[in-house]
């Protein structure tokens, strides 16, 4: 297995942003082009030190570099405020990521795929849609509708909890205009107490993943914006192969919605369900499962066309 993470960074709207850069260990999936690439960032409040290596890993070992990259705010990354969870602005740092990764060395600036889990996982069906040179999407156990993870949300923890963090969103919106310092919340709690995920389980199986960067905190103000985030709204334009794995009993990402993001999406996409919580998939037996599928679908798709004509 690549060991070898080499440090880099790049600037998205003028702040850096710290990424690995994982060399494919082999040429088999190389062109007169170079090799492919896949873009890759963590869902809500992540980090890349915390559960995604092994996939950037297995990618490098199937004959395709990797670009895992920090958000801006986030990690090893620069930019303030700390921990404010956009979509729009991580949106943004995937743009700026995949320019970077066309300019690696060795690298077909032609044959860059994206990859994303959770948040990311929504982000990465936007940002195709808007560079219609990605060749292809990897979208795991995507958070693709926040309006229906929103209604989950309350459905799991009630109405009451909801409102409480929206109260903690607000008192964060009203700090931001006055240029006081940001309120923040956990990103994940124990049921029943404020946090953006609070599901049982749901801290303990985030904090057993976590790097030595992850913060269990965020702006409380990302709060009012997840319902309004819905990238499932593009998925009808996405327009090129999309594989999208999705939690039976996901109880933060709703299947339903990755359903019909897939649904939307065409016949260009593939839909996968696992019999799996949100978090089972970034270690164990299920992780190693779904890199096994991701790469049976990257190796389709980033295949070299003369490899395929032969």
């Amino acid at each position: 297995m690549n060991q070898n993470k080499n440090e880099l960074t790049f600037l998205s709207h003028g702040i850096a942003c710290a990424a690995w850069h994982l060399a494919a260990d082999t040429d088999v999936l190389a062109g007169a082009a170079g090799r492919p690439c896949v873009v890759m960032a963590h869902g809500f409040g992540g980090t890349r030190d915390t559960g995604l290596i092994a996939y950037a890993q297995g990618f490098a070992d199937a004959g395709i570099d990797a670009l895992l990259f920090d958000y801006r705010g986030f990690g090893d990354s620069e930019g303030r405020p700390r921990q404010d969870v956009s979509f729009r602005r991580q949106r943004q740092d995937y743009h700026a990521a995949i320019a970077a990764a066309r300019c690696l060395p060795g690298v077909d600036p032609d044959r860059i795929a994206l990859w994303g889990t959770s948040y990311s996982g929504g982000h990465v069906i936007a940002v195709a849609t808007q560079d219609r040179r990605i060749a292809g999407v990897v979208a795991m156990t995507p958070a693709t509708d926040g309006l229906a993870a929103s209604i989950q949300i309350a459905r799991y923890g009630g109405v009451r909890q909801v409102l409480r963090t929206v109260g903690h969103g607000l008192r964060d919106l009203t700090r931001q205009l006055t240029r006081r310092q940001p309120h923040h919340i956990p990103v994940v709690a124990q049921p029943g107490q404020v946090a953006i995920i609070s599901t049982s389980g749901a801290e303990e199986a985030y904090t057993s993943i976590a790097g030595p960067t992850w913060r269990n905190e965020v702006c409380a103000r990302t709060s009012l914006e997840v319902a309004v985030n819905r990238p499932v709204a593009y998925a009808r334009r996405l327009g090129r192969p999309v594989l999208v794995q999705a939690g039976i009993h996901d109880r933060v990402a709703p299947p339903a919605a990755a359903r019909r993001a897939a649904e939307k999406a065409g016949a260009l996409a593939e839909l996968h369900e696992y019999p799996v919580d949100h978090f089972d998939v970034y270690d164990g037996p299920w992780q190693q499962r779904m890199l096994d599928d991701q790469l049976m679908f990257l190796t389709r798709v980033l295949t070299p066309r003369t490899a395929v004509e032969r």
